[in-house]
């Protein structure tokens, strides 16, 4: 064997090897490829029903808000209504109330009064205590006797 027929050889030797770690790298290539496309199909496939779950959840949730808006107008309404109308009652009924309340309390005072004049002691009948206070003794003497 000569040296241009070991070199072609040894040439085709390294071709050989090369082609077969090519051919192992492109079979484990196509592996991860077939893989990667099942994985994404199954992706895809578990993904388009929650984003269609996701897109109800949100449209179910926009249309609760619009409720919650519409009962907070309504809220809103019942209450200046009811304040206009609290006024009302207050401006029309409140100074009459205020007088016959007036009037009421001054009736009582007159027939209390009335009462007491007539349960009342008379004024010589009365005495009166002042704590801390002596009487002159002239006033003494007229009280004793």
């Amino acid at each position: 064997m000569t040296g241009g027929e070991v070199a072609g050889i040894l040439v085709a030797v390294f071709w050989a090897i090369l082609v077969s770690f090519l051919a192992v790298a492109l079979v484990r290539l196509a592996q991860t490829l077939r893989a990667t496309t099942r994985l994404v199909a199954d992706v895809t496939e578990q993904a388009v029903p929650l984003l269609a779950e996701a897109s109800a959840t949100v449209r179910s949730a926009q249309t609760q808000l619009d409720r919650v808006d519409a009962i907070a107008s309504d809220v809103q309404e019942v209450t200046s209504n009811a304040s206009a109308l609290s006024t009302t009652v207050a401006s029309t009924f409140g100074g009459p109330l205020v007088k016959v309340a007036a009037f009421g309390y001054g009736v009582r005072k007159a027939l209390g009064r009335s009462r007491e004049a007539r349960d009342a002691p008379r004024a010589t009948d009365r005495r009166t205590v002042i704590v801390g206070r002596t009487l002159p003794s002239s006033r003494r003497r007229k009280q004793k006797g």
